[in-house]
């Protein structure tokens, strides 16, 4: 079984709400005004919306391993 991850460079991100608006199940704003992981993995039917996310954050703050 493979295990997939996200995670947010809080550094790097800008707070701009993209990803947990995209993806929800993994995804969400924290106190600090930037965005957060809700889960250490990604599930199986959000993985889509989880590399869309990645893929569409403006700073490139979201790293999802694989």
């Amino acid at each position: 079984m493979i295990f997939v991850e996200a995670e947010v460079d809080k550094d790097v991100c800008i707070g701009c709400g993209m990803c947990p608006s995209v993806c929800p199940d993994v995804f969400t704003m924290e106190d600090d005004g930037k965005a957060g992981t809700l889960v250490s993995e990604i599930p199986n039917t959000s993985e889509d919306s989880a590399r869309e996310a990645r893929d569409g954050c403006p700073v490139d703050a979201i790293s999802i391993n694989e």
